[in-house]
């Protein structure tokens, strides 16, 4: 699998991050590992999990996508084999929301005995909280790379300048900084003044500042939930504005040019723009899984490029 630069830190990982948002909670034990062990046989090696997945399914409380991602490490014996990222910052059942030095730390053991590791290779500040100082939050981190618990530290649903505020904190203590933020982002627009809070979505501000700061930009749901090939899933209302049908006439007409389907055209497109979008994917099935590392194979011109992204204007 091709890999691309984890911000200025000089190492690379897989170009398709693989989300376990559902494994070990909505998807059987045996599935879940199916899908992983098929994405590592591609190639992959980048795993996304967070702390709170997925507590808000049935019979979930939080934490079963890390342990069972714990669990088939130990099975598989890949634990050096894998660049696994996790998250902290928003509620559960028991955890309240924030970045407070006591909730990171606590949160991050949390998740190193649920996984079964000693350290975390990227660890993300899962939302922003403006009401604890970002230098309490910067400190932490330290605390924790020091340790040796974390090696990289990233951001998610970050304003641009909040992520500039956390790197001058850090460069003013020498402390880490935000090495790559993971934000909502796919190719359809949101409309002026779209919300879809708590989460946030790339816009130009972020772009912008990852091209500048050298920072890698995720996009999580990329695919929006299935929406550009299910006719049973429509397109989110924060999408639905007056340039959205102009962008899904030219993503479906590339994708017939192209022989591939608008999901893998969505993900090449993410690949080839500037900043490059390392887009976090999820497979319920073998199929979806094929589907979205087939995007890898797409190769998109020029004109292609051009034409997606000034649909609409």
């Amino acid at each position: 699998m091709k890999t691309l630069p984890l911000g200025n830190t000089g190492v690379q990982v897989s170009a398709m991050c693989m989300g376990t948002i559902y494994l070990g909670a909505r998807e059987e034990r045996a599935i879940s590992y199916r899908l992983m062990d098929r994405y590592v046989d591609a190639g992959g090696s980048f795993f996304d999990t967070a702390n709170i997945y997925s507590w808000w399914l049935p019979g979930c409380a939080g934490g079963e996508c890390e342990t069972l991602l714990g669990e088939w490490m130990r099975e598989r014996r890949n634990r050096s084999r894998v660049f696994i990222a996790s998250k902290v910052g928003f509620q559960y059942p028991g955890v309240e929301r924030g970045l407070t030095r006591a909730l990171i730390e606590a949160e991050c053991d949390k998740s190193l005995r649920r996984m079964g590791i000693d350290t975390i290779d990227l660890y993300y500040s899962h939302v922003d909280d403006p009401n604890t100082p970002m230098e309490e939050t910067m400190a932490a981190f330290d605390r924790l790379v020091k340790a040796g618990k974390v090696r990289f530290i990233g951001a998610s649903n970050f304003a641009a300048w909040r992520l500039e505020e956390a790197r001058w904190v850090s460069r003013t203590h020498g402390w880490p900084e935000y090495v790559c933020v993971q934000q909502r982002h796919t190719y359809l627009r949101p409309r002026p003044g779209a919300s879809f809070s708590p989460q946030m979505a790339a816009n130009t501000d972020l772009f912008d500042y990852c091209r500048t700061r050298g920072v890698t930009l995720l996009a999580y749901s990329p695919l929006l939930n299935g929406a550009y090939t299910r006719p049973d899933r429509p397109i989110p209302a924060q999408y639905a504005g007056p340039d959205t049908d102009a962008r899904l006439a030219a993503l479906r007409a590339v994708a017939r040019e192209v022989n591939a389907t608008p999901n893998q055209v969505v993900l090449a497109w993410m690949l080839r723009s500037n900043p490059v979008a390392l887009p976090v994917f999820a497979a319920s099935t073998d199929e979806q899984l094929r589907e979205n590392l087939g995007a890898l194979d797409v190769a998109l011109t020029d004109e292609q490029m051009s034409r997606l992204d000034e649909a609409a204007g």
